[in-house]
């Protein structure tokens, strides 16, 4: 399996496989093409409207719900159904967990990988903090679309990066993902618009993220930079425009700073390549 990711070379490549646990209809494993990740957004939303496409999944309007095996568990998607077809799926994650923030020193280095001033990030007042829906990921709040446009990341930017994520998880070293946001953005109907870093899995950079759109929810909600709109706050992320993969990313938050007790995150699915693999 890591030998087909690497060679399509895709942010993830996911496997589709008979479930382990009764209370799944399907197990999924997803790799980037360094390594196999425990859980991922965008993957298994299109690896859902893929099934349903090739008619194994009994749809039913409005909802169908299928669970799926992943490595953190047995988790749900919501197939939203309308004239026989899928429209969008959407999925469930784990409860936000909040960790380590960013000291003002390791910002300042984490900006200089990114090729920022340090004031592109100080100046948000916001905090530089791993959260996790399933998976950690690094949350970089910047002041300006034009800064977060601006941003290239070499490999010694890379390294650098990297080792700002490993002092931020020093036990387990498990933080590969950095998502830069701001609250500018280039359509008036996002909320955000955000960037995603993942050169240690493999991706330079990934034009939409699923797993970290979760957290970046749970970020901006916890954090106060959003306003909540109990009992769910509907968050639209915009992502991959930089990379030239542009992407809208739907994102609801149910409870409030502080007691944020799910996030489901969804969007649209396009098909674009089919084929068979040589083995």
């Amino acid at each position: 399996m890591q030998t087909i990711a690497l060679e399509m070379n895709l942010s993830e490549t996911t496997f589709v496989l008979p479930p382990e646990s009764p209370e799944a209809d399907f197990k999924v494993r997803i790799f980037t093409p360094a390594r196999e990740l425990p859980f991922a957004g965008h993957p298994v939303v299109g690896t859902h409207w893929l099934l349903a496409h090739l008619g194994r999944v009994t749809l039913e309007e409005p909802i169908t719900k299928v669970n799926f095996e992943l490595g953190v568990g047995v988790r749900a998607a919501q197939l939203h159904v309308s004239a026989g077809k899928v429209t969008k799926v959407v999925m469930d994650h784990q409860k936000p967990e909040f960790f380590a923030t960013a000291s003002e020193e390791q910002i300042k280095r984490l900006a200089k990988s990114l090729g920022l001033r340090s004031e592109a990030i100080l100046d948000t007042g916001w905090p530089v903090q791993v959260v996790s829906t399933g998976i950690r990921q690094l949350f970089v709040p910047v002041r300006s679309l034009e800064e977060v446009q601006s941003l290239q990341l070499s490999k010694q930017d890379a390294s650098a990066m990297n080792s700002v994520l490993d002092e931020l998880d020093p036990v387990e070293k498990n933080v590969h993902c950095t998502m830069v946001l701001s609250l500018e953005t280039e359509s008036d109907e996002s909320d955000v618009h955000t960037r995603m870093f993942a050169p240690r899995l493999g991706v330079p950079e990934d034009p939409a993220t699923g797993s970290a759109s979760g957290g970046l929810g749970a970020y901006l909600i916890e954090n106060r930079i959003i306003d909540t709109t109990p009992p769910i706050t509907h968050i639209t992320s915009e992502q991959g425009i930089e990379a030239g993969r542009p992407s809208t990313i739907y994102i609801e938050v149910y409870g409030p700073p502080g007691d944020i007790a799910m996030v489901r995150v969804g969007g649209e699915v396009v098909p674009l390549i089919k084929g068979v693999v040589e083995w």
